[in-house]
Order: structure tokens, then sequence, then C-alpha cells
């Protein structure tokens, strides 16, 4: 199952706009984000650095699986803060999360619903990257990267760097 994704779809009760990107954060930065104005025929979503989103990407170390609740929840933590994630049922058959696993997650970012008071995302995608040896730095410089031109270069109203 190593490196595998497990899932992969939409869901849930809110319509998912596939046309937004997933952002590429770290998990504390979620608590910078405000709800987006609404517009005829819009999907709910958020905002942060000036874009529109409704999905984040995180990735971090699973510090507690919680299967005892409907599908399942599991706590990431990804050097900056903790993350509640809400499991889909196949996503927590057989239980396969577990402590110490480092994941990829993507999935919709679900302003302030947690039951610790942490962020909360419910899982779409989900990936064991424990294996990758170099996986935490390579985030840390992901995420920079998106920041640099892509986020900042919107929040400005510059656009992208050449």
């Amino acid at each position: 199952m190593e490196g595998r994704p497990r899932g992969g779809g939409g869901g849930g009760r809110t319509a998912m706009d596939y046309s937004l990107a997933a952002l590429k954060l770290f998990a504390s930065q979620l608590a910078g984000s405000t709800t987006a104005p609404s517009s005829e025929g819009s999907s709910p979503a958020q905002m942060l650095f000036g874009i529109r989103f409704q999905r984040a990407w995180i990735q971090g170390v699973v510090v507690r699986a919680d299967y005892s609740v409907g599908d399942g929840r599991l706590f990431v933590d990804d050097g900056s803060c903790v993350t509640e994630l809400m499991l889909r049922p196949e996503d927590a058959k057989g239980q396969p999360w577990r402590p110490g696993m480092y994941v990829l997650i993507i999935g919709a970012y679900i302003a302030p619903q947690s039951t610790e008071s942490l962020p909360m995302v419910k899982v779409h995608k989900i990936v064991d990257l424990s294996a990758q040896p170099d996986r935490e730095a390579m985030w840390y410089m992901e995420v920079a990267e998106a920041y640099n031109f892509f986020y900042k270069a919107d929040a400005s109203g510059v656009g992208s760097p050449p």
C-alpha cells in the first residue's frame, strides 16, 4: 500500500468545484482563511492569499488514529499545527493508518468544525509517503515554492513571476 493513493473522489454535501486548485499549505495557514464571497452558480468556498479554494493539500505525521468515531478520524501534525481528518469508509477500511506514518492528504477544508478546535479536512485522497526518504524536506520546499510563485503573486495582484 505504500506510496499508493486510497480513494480519490469527492463526495459529501457541498458540491466540489474541481476547477479550484487544492492549495499546498501548512495547516496553520488555514486559520487565515475567510469565507469567499458567493456568486450565482458558485459553490461555497474559502479565500486565502486572495485565492478562492475548497480543498487543502497538506502532509504530515499521523499522531493519533481514532476509528471509534463515524468512519474514523486521524490527527496529523505537519509541524505547524495538528489537523483533524475525517476519513471516508473506503479509507478507514481495515484501519490502515497508524501513528508514525507520514501521509499526503487532499481534502475539503471544513472551516473550524473540529471536535477539538483544530483545522478539519474531509479526506478525498490520502497517500502513505512513509517510505519516501526526503518527504518532509521536499514538502517544506513545495509549500514555499507554491507560496512564492502562486499565492504571494495572486495576493499582491501582480501575477505569477516570469
